[in-house]
């Protein structure tokens, strides 16, 4: 249950499990679940009147802080859906709203169970007039037009999603047309599109905003049937936003672009609903929807200069989040030096020679402030190696601490580069210990690396150990897990959940000398 601060008529924009406070009403706050502040300007002439109203809005949010603690509150940016000023230069009522937004923002960077989003974004899509209807204020108290109210609703999940780090990884990309304009077999290299006048400028830009999904943490891959070579060469000669460094993976050749995104999947081991695939062939747009589903495709733009537009949904759609991690803003070449890893590995013929050539560091520490984070971000995406995939949120983690549970961090390294946190295991104090959350990023799989850390955290403990192994449609690969590590299946109950109990002291654990613990 969510409750809701307001000073007017919002009903019909929150449908689900909200309750409403009275109108500007401070008498008493319910315990609740999480806590949502959406205050809107009030229509009012008297000038001096609504700027000492708003003025005071920025204490009484302080004051909604103060008794709901640490729970998640979630606050919409005060905006001003009606205003007349009859004289311009009397910017009390901006610098009123403003100040709000300030204290709103500033109570985000300082505490981690608070966030912010823009409302200003939402009320920007719609022309000034189309904003009230003022029917319904009158009959109502109803500030914002219901017409409004699908689209507000489908805007805040998406804010949410945003919100609780769930995002696309990978963006895959057809090249000619879509890249750039023409088609580099037919045009040549200097022939295609991607600087100068229009349309080269549309995909100029267009590029510019794909190097910037790259920078922050957004896989990027080439699906295009065309010549290797090239692409190569016009990669080489022309100067362009994006390099071919930036795609962690590309399939150019002739086959189909079904086969082929199953192929970037399986390198990049990421699942395919975690893919976008963006070509301006139909038939193309058309094969992906019927023979893979679970990726998402969106219609491509008409003509070039829609494509700003284009780029403002594909990242509010797909691709939009609330903070960056470090590890985010690693990811490509992450999966890259994972090519290298790849490469290296076939010239092994003995997998312990391999493991031990890798000289690989991994580095378990408890949970800081610094790591929550990442900690949050991992619970909400990691999905194949995830015993129990339960998702918490920055808030959930740091109540888990206040109540003694034990939270163990894991960032592996090797000659080949550092992957960054990628592990991470969550113990609850309960006759003993019970593991909450044991779950490890797929892209440092395959090592024997998961075994190890189990092994490293459980052996710093003694006593009773218990644990759950909770099936998902796609976490199929661990349900075996515990049972390798040496505790005993005790029942399986309704939907094979699997229960497990150990005595840490009768478990090995001993690792090879090849892991160098820190």
């Amino acid at each position: 249950m969510t409750y809701v601060f307001r000073n007017n008529t919002i009903e019909r924009f929150l449908t689900g499990d909200y309750i409403f406070s009275g109108y500007d009403d401070f008498s008493a706050v319910p315990e609740a679940d999480a806590y949502l502040w959406w205050y809107q300007v009030p229509i009012k002439y008297n000038r001096d009147q609504l700027v000492a109203e708003v003025e005071s809005y920025a204490q009484r949010l302080l004051w909604a802080v103060d008794q709901i603690g640490d729970m998640p509150l979630l606050i919409l940016t005060l905006e001003s859906v009606y205003d007349v000023n009859s004289n311009i230069s009397d910017r009390r009522l901006a610098r009123a709203i403003e100040a709000f937004n300030s204290t709103a923002w500033n109570l985000a960077a300082t505490k981690a169970n608070i966030q912010v989003v823009d409302f200003g974004a939402f009320l920007n899509r719609y022309p000034y007039f189309e904003r009230i209807d003022w029917k319904f204020y009158f009959l109502s108290q109803m500030i914002l037009n219901p017409r409004l109210a699908g689209d507000f609703r489908k805007w805040l999940d998406e804010q949410q999603r945003a919100l609780a780090l769930k995002r696309k990884k990978c963006l895959v990309l057809d090249l000619d047309n879509t890249l750039w304009g023409g088609v580099l077999g037919e045009e040549g290299i200097e022939g295609v599109q991607i600087d100068g006048d229009y349309p080269g400028k549309a995909y100029h830009y267009w590029q510019e905003g794909l190097k910037e999904l790259e920078r922050n943490g957004v896989i990027l891959a080439i699906c295009s049937k065309n010549n290797q070579i090239d692409v190569e060469v016009l990669f080489a000669a022309r100067e362009m936003p994006l390099s071919l460094k930036d795609f962690a993976c590309t399939r150019i050749d002739w086959k189909d672009k079904a086969t082929n995104i199953r192929e970037i999947a399986q390198e990049l081991n990421i699942g395919l609903d975690s893919m976008v695939f963006v070509d301006d062939n139909p038939t193309e747009r058309e094969l992906i929807r019927q023979q893979l589903p679970m990726i998402s495709v969106p219609e491509w733009p008409s003509q070039p200069y829609e494509l700003p537009m284009f780029y403002a949904r594909l990242v509010e759609d797909y691709f939009s989040v609330y903070a960056l991690t470090d590890e985010d803003k690693k990811k490509t070449e992450q999966y890259r030096q994972n090519a290298n890893r790849a490469q290296a590995q076939a010239q092994f013929t003995d997998m312990e020679d391999f493991l031990r050539s890798l000289e690989m560091k991994l580095t378990i520490t408890p949970a800081t402030d610094v790591t929550i984070p990442r900690i949050a971000q991992m619970t909400q995406k990691t999905n194949q190696f995830n015993l129990t995939t339960i998702r918490y949120t920055e808030s959930d983690i740091r109540l888990l601490l206040d109540n003694g549970a034990q939270i163990w961090t894991l960032a592996v390294a090797d000659r080949f580069g550092d992957n960054g946190i990628t592990g991470l295991m969550i113990l609850k104090p309960e006759n003993g210990w019970i593991i909450d959350t044991l779950l490890m990023s797929c892209r440092v799989l395959g090592k024997g690396i998961e075994e190890a850390f189990f092994k490293t955290v459980i052996g710093k403990y003694k006593g009773a150990l218990a644990a759950q192994y909770i099936p998902t449609e796609k976490n199929r690969q661990v349900e075996e897990f515990y049972e390798r590590m040496g505790m005993k299946l005790t029942r399986t109950i309704d939907g094979g959940v699997k229960e497990y109990s150990a005595q840490i002291e009768t478990l090995d654990t001993s690792i090879n000398d090849y892991y160098k613990i820190e």
